[in-house]
């Protein structure tokens, strides 16, 4: 079958460690999984076998899409999951992130905490560099509003003078997996 988003080979997701009680979080993210799995897109991610992050990876391999992990040394190897198609290990979070980036076209947050945050800000980050920074398009995936604050946060950025509407602009919010990958691909 052909991908209908060809501009995509890997996608890197940042998302949550911990499970939450509103199922919809963990609904999206195996939505998101079927879509990639059904595109023979590559799942880049944190390689966690708990909380969200399990839920994506288990829901991709069970569709027979490929996973790659990438964990770090730091973190208890306890929660590496154990199934991956590929698992990289690296020595800390920054290799963790510039790994995560390397090895893919596009990158998505989901709902998640300060982890998820500081991967979102980072590759957003490394994509306003001119030296040494990336060009993949950067989304969050807006389940159930959960970054609407984020958002309107961003917009006081720029109405104080700290942010460029532009640089705002590199975070491409849907609240549907599909719509949210329309869009990235259309912006590789």
């Amino acid at each position: 079958m052909k991908s209908i988003y060809p501009k995509i080979c890997a996608l890197t997701v940042y998302c949550g460690s911990q499970r939450v009680e509103d199922s919809v979080y963990d609904q999206a993210a195996t939505e998101l999984a079927g879509i990639l799995a059904a595109n023979d897109i590559t799942l880049v991610y944190g390689g966690s076998g708990i909380g969200t992050m399990k839920v994506l990876a288990d829901a991709m391999l069970s569709q027979g899409g490929k996973v790659v992990g990438v964990f770090t040394k730091s973190l208890r190897e306890e929660y590496l999951h154990p199934g991956l198609t590929e698992t990289i290990v690296v020595e800390n979070l920054a290799a963790r992130k510039a790994e995560m980036i390397r090895r893919c076209d596009a990158m998505v947050a989901l709902p998640g905490s300060f982890g998820t945050l500081d991967e979102l800000f980072d590759a957003v980050a490394m994509r306003k560099m001119h030296s040494g920074g990336h060009h993949h398009p950067i989304g969050v995936l807006n389940v159930n509003e959960y970054f609407d604050d984020l958002l309107a946060f961003l917009a006081h950025t720029i109405d104080v003078g700290y942010t460029s509407e532009s640089d705002t602009e590199l975070i491409i919010a849907e609240s549907r997996p599909a719509a949210l990958l329309d869009r990235l691909n259309a912006t590789v």
